[in-house]
């Protein structure tokens, strides 16, 4: 990739849209904390950087800061926080406030150009802002381009040099004109290049796995979700029939689950499939289990029996294991390595497999977020509808019997479920909700249905709309789509008299009722 742009993470909530926005301007870009040395900044040899915002302030104590000749490495963007630390480093004095500037503002560009190229002398734009400290004169050799009137410094830039700072949040979408001034910093300021496309990222990937690979076979857990279907679609791309998937049946999966993983997999795409029925095993080991964290144990602890029974009578010369691990998984997790995508580690205890089972681990999404490994989905030709699937919890539908789980209730919540969301599709709403599903109730209610009083179960339906599933909001059905999901279920299915609709919003409550 010719371009890059570090984004080191001074602690904002809003760091991951940075990265977002630079790469839905198809530039790359990584995290990356403040504890990265210089040396390391060089080698990893960024196009730019962004300095992101944070809760801190740059007098405070322990606060993570940065060395001067940071601004002598690419140029420079800072955000709110990473504003303050470029004046900070610079010589300037950041002005300590007690109170916590928060919401829009009108910021009035004094100096069109570099980062306001595109906007008039005196043009007015809508930003937002959150911060605490604030900056009263910019730092020696540094000009004012922007003020509010509630911050004479809203902008500086250097007079010679490409370092600019902002005092508002570019990357939130509260600021209606903040992807013009990324994608000015990006191809203004640092001649970056707009190559980080789905169809660069396969083919870079595909070179890669199978230098590292080379002659070994490798397995690869495939659930159906999205990103383990992503990822088993990008290996098999690289390495054909060395790549062998196992499919756990559980038992606990949606309706047709497994028959749309082997009609994708083994009949459209080639892919080698072991499907393994595993379902009696998992009822049994469930048996009277009611607490959901229990649950989730029993559930883990048997899928690891099986798979590793199943990835044993593969062969003994299995090298690799593909997982799909997403992005903010490795933000969340722990801090990222850098270095390339396909990152390839010895794991003694993948995923909780016993210790005798040593894989190389592949994970060639580790790069990804989760819209752009739908796009990678789409590149390889999967099914649309596997690439846009909602998430789907790994215990299954397991957690959304908010009882003990038997065989009547499974297939009870797999019918209803599967209403619901055929519902939906036809309605035309399933792209704008983040997920959708149903829950099946320890309640019973009264009913009435013909002539003939009914004491049956309670279904409850759940849809929300997030960006990345930390927080969501309940989805607002129009009425008359909920009434013919709730209608539909009623009359279709023996069992359940009621239907309730949930509407609370994460937080508080969670996406998931287990």
């Amino acid at each position: 990739m010719s371009s890059r742009i570090l984004i080191i993470d001074f602690g904002s909530q809003f760091t991951q849209l940075i990265a977002r926005r630079v790469r839905e301007a198809r530039v790359y870009s990584e995290i990356h904390p403040p504890t990265r040395s210089l040396e390391w900044i060089r080698s990893w040899n960024p196009t730019g950087i962004i300095l992101s915002g944070g809760p801190n302030s740059v007098y405070g104590e322990n606060v993570p800061l940065a060395e001067h000749e940071l601004l002598d490495i690419a140029p420079i963007l800072g955000i709110c926080y990473g504003m303050q630390l470029i004046a900070h480093l610079e010589g300037a004095k950041v002005i300590r406030s007690d109170k916590r500037e928060y919401g829009r503002a009108e910021t009035k560009v004094i100096a069109p150009g570099g980062l306001f190229a595109g906007f008039d002398k005196g043009e007015s734009l809508t930003t937002w802002t959150s911060h605490g400290d604030h900056i009263d004169e910019p730092p020696k050799g540094y000009q004012v381009v922007a003020e509010s009137a509630r911050n004479p410094v809203s902008a500086f830039r250097h007079e010679s040099r490409p370092i600019y700072g902002v005092q508002f949040h570019p990357e939130v979408a509260h600021t209606p004109r903040g992807a013009e001034l990324i994608s000015n910093f990006l191809f203004g300021v640092c001649n970056a290049e707009a190559s980080w496309t789905p169809g660069a990222f396969v083919e870079e990937e595909i070179t890669k796995i199978k230098k590292l690979v080379g002659k070994s076979r490798v397995i690869c857990g495939l659930s159906g979700g999205v990103d383990s279907s992503v990822a088993a679609a990008l290996v098999h791309r690289a390495i054909g029939e060395q790549l062998t998937c196992i499919f756990v049946d559980t038992g606990l999966m949606r309706l047709h689950e497994r028959d749309q993983v082997e009609r994708t997999f083994k009949s459209s795409l080639g892919v080698k499939l072991v499907a393994v029925d595993a379902s009696e095993q998992f009822l049994t080991r469930l048996a009277g289990v009611s607490e959901p964290e229990e649950k989730r144990k029993i559930i883990g602890h048997t899928f690891i029996d099986v798979f590793e029974e199943a990835a044993a009578k593969v062969g003994d010369d299995v090298d690799f294991l593909v997982q799909g691990t997403l992005y903010p998984d490795v933000i969340e997790s722990a801090s990222p390595s850098g270095g390339p995508s396909v990152t390839i580690k010895t794991h003694h205890n993948v995923g909780g497999l016993k210790p005798g089972m040593a894989f190389k681990l592949i994970e060639p999404l580790r790069e990804l977020f989760k819209d752009e490994v739908r796009n990678v989905g789409r590149e390889l030709a999967l099914p649309e509808e596997m690439v846009a699937r909602h998430p789907f919890p790994g215990p299954g539908l397991a957690i959304r019997i908010l009882s003990d789980v038997t065989k009547e209730k499974l297939d009870l919540l797999r019918a209803a479920d599967a209403i619901y969301l055929e519902e939906i599709r036809e309605a035309g709403l399933y792209d704008e909700i983040w997920q959708a599903f149903a829950v099946l109730l320890p309640v019973r209610s009264v009913g009435v249905m013909g002539d003939e009083r009914t004491y049956e179960n309670v279904l409850g339906l759940r849809a929300v709309t997030s960006v990345d599933g930390m927080t969501a909001d309940w989805y607002p059905f129009p009425h008359d789509v909920l009434g013919r999901i709730s209608n539909r279920i009623i009359n279709t299915l023996p069992g359940i008299n009621r239907v309730v609709y949930d509407v609370s919003s994460k937080p508080p409550a969670t996406i998931e009722w287990e």
